[in-house]
């Protein structure tokens, strides 16, 4: 029986068998390996070159490449002072310009971050220079922050002294409006000095959270503030009226003399056709020419417009759809239209 089993299943033959499968087995795999290294250096050289070749996706482009370029135009990214001198900034277009001041470099370095060609990233520079060299970024002064999300303003403003009240829109607001998902809405102060901006125990003395509905805002706000702010987020209030409504009701939260700073999107193509969406608007001349006008109107005090456009490297490129990946860009295409960021500056007058 056992010659009849040796004969009828020869194991050292399957043994063989068996070890030649291994052997081909782990030459695919080897040959599977290559190709995946190859298909990796094919995706680096064609990421290399279209930043060699497309600026859009240069000034986009993910991780240190984004910084790279702006070291490769400004040459460093160390602000040379220690604190801020006055620009003074006022009323203003995003400028490429702005980019290269030290004191841009000086506030990307006080919110641990890296400068960049990124208008996002501009507006938070933009709101903190204007109120430091106000004097508003100091122990003593309140200040109320309007649609934070997850910005690292209340933080920064905390680190210099200020207290601060940081408001973000209901839950129930931010499910409907689709802000949970894109991670860009704040339910209470855990994710606002995430990057250890100021000290835990300055936060945690200075900064506090309260729901607020920018299109209602609450009359318990009403004169408590020395200033207040918002960046981009009055362009998703439901129309370009609910935005104007808002910048003209924060004002009522200052205690007179106040300052106001808000940020929104501008549209550089045209003054006259423009995007008016219940999920967002887009701004023209003409919208903040008679807000201005309002404004004087009710005795308060606008910081005069520079409308300078600017014709710098990053702002010859429009950034289309994805927007560089996700990364920065100064100008993007929006639509049919051409567009920034535009920041104001309201003074209360009584």
């Amino acid at each position: 029986m056992k010659d009849f089993l040796r004969n009828f299943w020869p194991i050292p033959a399957i043994k063989s068998d068996i070890s030649k499968i291994s052997d081909e087995i782990t030459a695919v795999n080897s040959n599977i390996s290559d190709l995946s290294k190859q298909l990796s250096a094919i995706q680096r050289n064609i990421s290399e070159i279209d930043i060699r070749t497309n600026p859009a996706a240069a000034i986009g482009y993910n991780g240190d490449a984004s910084n790279s370029v702006y070291l490769g135009f400004i040459g460093t990214e160390r602000p040379i002072s220690n604190a801020p001198a006055p620009i003074p900034f006022g009323s203003t277009v995003c400028q490429q310009v702005h980019f290269a001041l030290d004191q841009y470099r000086f506030w990307v370095r006080a919110m641990k971050d890296r400068p960049k060609y990124l208008r996002k990233q501009w507006e938070f520079v933009y709101i903190a220079q204007a109120l430091y060299e106000r004097g508003l970024l100091a122990p003593g002064r309140k200040g109320l922050g309007f649609g934070v999300g997850r910005e690292p303003l209340p933080a920064l403003f905390a680190s210099f002294g200020a207290e601060v009240v940081a408001t973000d829109q209901s839950l129930e607001g931010a499910i409907r409006a689709g802000w949970i998902n894109s991670n860009e809405h704040s339910t209470d102060l855990s994710a606002l000095n995430d990057r250890g901006i100021c000290t835990d125990r300055m936060f945690s003395e200075l900064v506090k959270f309260a729901e607020a509905d920018m299109n209602e805002i609450s009359p318990a706000f009403d004169g408590g503030f020395d200033f207040c702010w918002s960046a981009c987020s009055l362009e998703h209030l439901g129309s370009l009226d609910h935005g104007l409504n808002f910048i003209k009701n924060s004002v009522k939260t200052l205690k007179p003399g106040g300052i106001a700073i808000h940020t929104t999107e501008f549209n550089l193509s045209s003054n006259t056709d423009t995007i008016e969406h219940r999920d967002l608007s887009v701004y023209r001349r003409q919208d903040m020419e008679r807000l201005i006008a309002e404004l004087e109107a009710e005795g308060h005090q606008p910081e005069p417009f520079d409308w300078s456009l600017g014709d710098g490297f990053a702002e010859m490129v429009v950034d289309l759809p994805p927007y560089g990946r996700g990364e920065p860009h100064i100008r993007l295409r929006l639509g049919d239209f051409d567009c920034t960021s535009i920041g104001i500056i309201v003074k209360r007058g009584h």
